[in-house]
């Protein structure tokens, strides 16, 4: 591995810290859940397993391959897997996130949503930032299934929401990530707090005004 790979990797690696300890300290992590991943070429560096993302080192990450292998680093987090189909479904993300933050993973738990779209376009910044929200059905924390179907997923959804289990987004970078990531729990908590009642929801038509230019077009599954 060349000098230029490691250097990379290691800024990748103080990105992820810098993450994972603002969603700790934004409440959308509790325990040990939650993981962060960044992509450096064929190359990601993930956050570990068992490990609170409070207390998070770069000495503590691992880095995987697009399969999710471990190459180096402490073992990866049960969902790196999970990374790594998002990756090889969506080329241009080069972040990914998962938590179990609570109002998203509040709307997973419900009987009647929409599986195609979870969430109403609720404001501008929604409908800008998160767009459509596919449900994937329960699998096990880290199982292959999950990680297939997401893939599946991912490639015409830069974000979804695994059933009984919270959010996973991909960005440009982590920074975009983050950002999509906060727009879905914003709006997820406004969906409960308005549950009951009827809503308006943001034009169909003013959907060609509202496009975020991070988000790459549906590719073909």
């Amino acid at each position: 591995m060349g000098r230029a790979v490691i250097d990379q990797l290691d800024d990748a690696a103080r990105r992820v810290v810098e993450a994972a300890r603002y969603l700790h300290d934004r409440g959308l992590t509790h325990g040990s859940t939650g993981n962060v991943s960044v992509r450096v070429g064929e190359l990601v560096v993930v956050t570990p397993t068992g490990l609170s993302l409070r207390t998070l080192t770069a000495a503590d990450l691992a880095v995987v391959d697009l399969n999710g292998t471990r190459r180096s680093g402490r073992t990866p987090s049960k969902e790196a897997v999970l990374h790594a189909a998002v990756y090889r479904a969506r080329p241009r993300a080069n972040a990914v996130i998962h938590t179990h933050s609570v109002w998203s993973t509040a709307v997973s738990c419900l009987r009647d949503i929409d599986e195609d779209d979870a969430l109403p376009s609720l404001t501008a910044y929604y409908r800008m930032r998160v767009g459509v929200l596919p449900i994937v059905p329960f699998y096990p924390p880290g199982a292959p299934e999950l990680a297939a179907h997401a893939g599946r997923v991912a490639a015409r959804a830069h974000c979804m929401l695994l059933r009984n289990h919270g959010p996973i987004v991909a960005g440009d970078d982590l920074d975009h990530a983050l950002d999509v990531l906060e727009e879905l729990e914003h709006t997820a908590r406004l969906r409960l707090l308005l549950d009951g009642r009827p809503i308006v929801p943001v034009p169909a038509q003013a959907a060609p005004r509202l496009s975020d230019p991070h988000i790459d077009p549906p590719q073909e599954a």
